[in-house]
């Protein structure tokens, strides 16, 4: 008998200690074993994973390497071998309350238009952050739309997309394998949408929006569940000004390029010789040499004059 739900975890070079916890909370799910897969996806990790690790007690648990580095890589990967009516992608840093997979399987079950969904992420900081980089926290993931379930409603083929904000993200994100299939159909051969994911140190980041389109133009409904809750482990080297300013920059230049995949422009295209003037006038209009919350937000800019000048390939 099929799984209802496969869990992915795609992961590349983990820390162990996290990774450790991420295991050890889907151990402690309350959904039974017979209900679930484990796939753990690895990632070209330089020390292959099922070399130190086992996921023995789990009945129905595997550790699949990819050696195509990137996360869009690991997660076809993950979606190839799984059998569950329902994905659940999980990161090397993420735990899963312990009644998570209960939830998703009663949300899937008794809402047949529903095509993806997620809940809150809550941080759990390696070190304190400085105040300003609260401003900042979406960018990494970390997401609390309240304690009511906001569900978008299902678009007609001609109707424009509007992106809700509590559509969800990849971290802990569920999503129905037909879903995943359609958007994997329409991607696997189309460059563009491939390089989405993260890969290796680059932090390009628009691939799950780009799901989260594909399954609303599909005309499902996507929705945001506050039971869904994870625990989102954010390590000290994620919070320095330097590596938020990179991530900023990348998340606004996907952000612009998967809307242009969709054929969504809240923007005007602009000459490419132009980017480098609009940089400059931007620098001094953050004034992004006063501190490090103008720089962060003077890269985000930099970003968006990028995307605009490059089109969609």
């Amino acid at each position: 008998m099929k799984p209802f739900i496969s869990v992915i975890i795609c992961t590349h070079n983990p820390r162990r200690d996290y990774l450790h916890l991420v295991i050890k909370a889907l151990e402690d799910q309350n959904l039974p074993y017979t209900d679930w897969e484990l796939l753990v996806i690895d990632n070209a990790s330089e020390t292959p994973i099922a070399w130190e690790w086992s996921i023995d007690w789990h009945p129905q648990g595997q550790i699949i390497r990819e050696e195509k580095v990137g996360l869009t890589a690991a997660r076809l990967c993950g979606f190839q071998a799984a059998q569950g009516e329902v994905l659940v992608f999980v990161d090397d840093d993420n735990l899963l309350s312990s009644n998570y997979l209960l939830e998703v399987q009663g949300v899937f079950q008794q809402h047949l238009q529903i095509g993806a969904i997620g809940g809150k992420s809550v941080p759990r900081f390696e070190i304190t952050p400085e105040p300003w980089m609260a401003e900042f926290y979406k960018v990494l993931a970390i997401r609390d739309f309240g304690e009511l379930v906001q569900v978008s409603e299902a678009l007609r083929s001609d109707e424009p997309i509007v992106y809700p904000d509590f559509a969800p993200a990849g971290i802990g994100l569920a999503i129905r394998r037909e879903v995943f299939g359609a958007y994997v159909a329409q991607t696997q051969d189309v460059l563009a949408r491939l390089a989405l994911g993260r890969t290796g140190k680059q932090l390009t980041s628009g691939e799950d929006n780009d799901i989260v389109l594909t399954a609303m133009r599909q005309g499902w409904q996507v929705g945001y569940f506050p039971k869904l809750e994870v625990v989102h482990l954010i390590a000290a080297n994620r919070l320095k000004w330097n590596y938020l300013a990179r991530l900023n920059k990348a998340a606004t230049r996907s952000w612009v390029q998967v809307l242009g995949i969709h054929d969504v422009q809240l923007w005007p295209s602009i000459s490419p010789w132009t980017v480098l003037p609009r940089k400059v006038k931007a620098f001094f209009a953050y004034g992004a040499w006063r501190n490090a919350a103008a720089y962060v937000r003077w890269r985000g800019a930099c970003g968006l004059y990028e995307a605009l000048a490059s089109g969609v390939e």
